[in-house]
C-alpha cells in the first residue's frame, strides 16, 4: 500500500493510492485512521514531502563501495549525524544550492524508513514493529564544508537537502532492493540493500538505544557508491525498487536565500 500527502483546499491532507486515485484518510496514517469516502484523481495533485519528521537520523559509510570513492575507511561503530527537518522537501521542489557558501555539493540516493510507532531501546527483531513504511530520499551534501568540518551539520542540514517521496510503501521486501539515482538522465549509482555493511533492523535498534525514535521520524540509511557533482540547472531522479521514483530540479540560492 502507498500512502501520500498532498496539497489540499484547506491544507496537507493524507490519502491511499488506489489505482489512478487517492482515496483520502484522516487524520493521518500515524494513529487509528478511517477512509473519508473522498477520492481524487492523482494526475495534477501537488503531492508533498510524505512526512514531516521531528529528526531525521542518517548512517554515513553504510556502503563499503561509497566508503571507498570518497577515501574513507569503513568504520569499526556506525556513524549517526542529524539533518532538520527543515531540510525536507517533497518531489518536483527545487534543491537551492547555497552556492554563495560552498562550492562541491553532491547527491546521494538513499532509502528512507518512516518510523510509525515510538522506538525506544529496541533490539533488531523488535525494530520492524515500529516501522510504518518506507520513501525515498535524497541525502543531498555540501561535501567541501562536510570535509572541512569534524561534524556534519552545515554540509548536511541547509533548508532543501532533504528531498523526500513521493509515497510511504507499507511493504517491503528489504532482502535485495535496488537504489538508483540519475542525473539529467544519465545513471549516476545503482546499488542494492544487499550491499548495505548493517541492515535496517539493526540501524533502528542502534539509534533507539540513543534517541527516542518518534511517529513520522525518518531514517536514512546510507548510499551506494556514484555520488558525484551537483550544479544548478540539473535534474536529479532517485529511484528506490518497489517504493517510487522521486525527482527535483536543481537550482542556485542567491545570498538572500531565495531561487535565482
Amino acid at each position: 500500500m502507498k500512502v501520500v500527502r498532498f496539497a489540499g483546499d484547506d491544507g496537507p491532507q493524507w490519502g491511499i493510492v488506489d489505482g489512478a486515485q487517492v482515496a483520502v484518510i484522516e487524520p493521518h496514517p500515524f494513529r487509528s485512521h478511517k477512509r473519508t469516502g473522498e477520492r481524487v484523481d492523482i494526475a495534477g495533485l501537488k503531492l508533498l514531502a510524505p512526512v514531516i519528521p521531528s529528526k531525521v537520523v542518517c548512517v554515513g559509510r553504510n556502503f563499503a563501495d561509497h566508503a571507498a570513492e570518497l577515501g574513507n575507511e569503513i568504520p569499526e561503530q556506525a556513524i549517526y549525524f542529524l539533518k532538520p527537518s527543515s531540510s525536507v522537501i517533497g518531489p518536483d521542489e527545487p534543491i537551492r544550492l547555497p552556492t554563495d557558501m560552498a562550492e562541491v555539493f553532491s547527491y546521494e540516493a538513499e532509502l528512507a524508513v518512516v518510523v510509525g510507532a515510538l522506538m525506544q531501546r529496541v533490539g533488531p527483531d523488535e525494530a520492524l514493529a515500529g516501522v510504518i513504511g518506507y520513501t525515498c530520499a535524497n541525502d543531498v551534501t555540501a561535501r567541501d564544508l562536510q570535509r572541512a568540518e569534524n561534524q556534519w551539520f552545515r554540509g548536511k542540514g541547509f533548508d532543501t537537502f532533504c528531498p523526500l517521496g513521493p509515497a510511504i510503501e507499507t511493504e517491503l521486501d528489504l532482502a535485495d532492493v535496488p537504489i538508483r539515482s540519475w542525473v539529467d538522465g544519465t545513471l549516476r549509482q545503482d546499488g542494492t540493500t544487499a550491499d548495505m555493511l548493517r541492515d535496517i533492523p539493526q540501524l533502528l535498534a542502534e539509534i533507539s538505544q540513543v534517541v527516542t525514535l518518534l511517529p513520522g521520524d525518518v531514517v536514512l540509511t546510507g548510499t551506494p557508491a556514484g555520488v558525484g557533482a551537483l550544479e544548478p540547472g540539473q535534474r536529479v531522479r532517485i529511484e528506490i525498487g518497489g517504493v517510487g521514483v522521486l525527482e527535483n530540479p536543481v537550482v542556485a540560492r542567491d545570498a538572500a536565500g531565495t531561487n535565482a
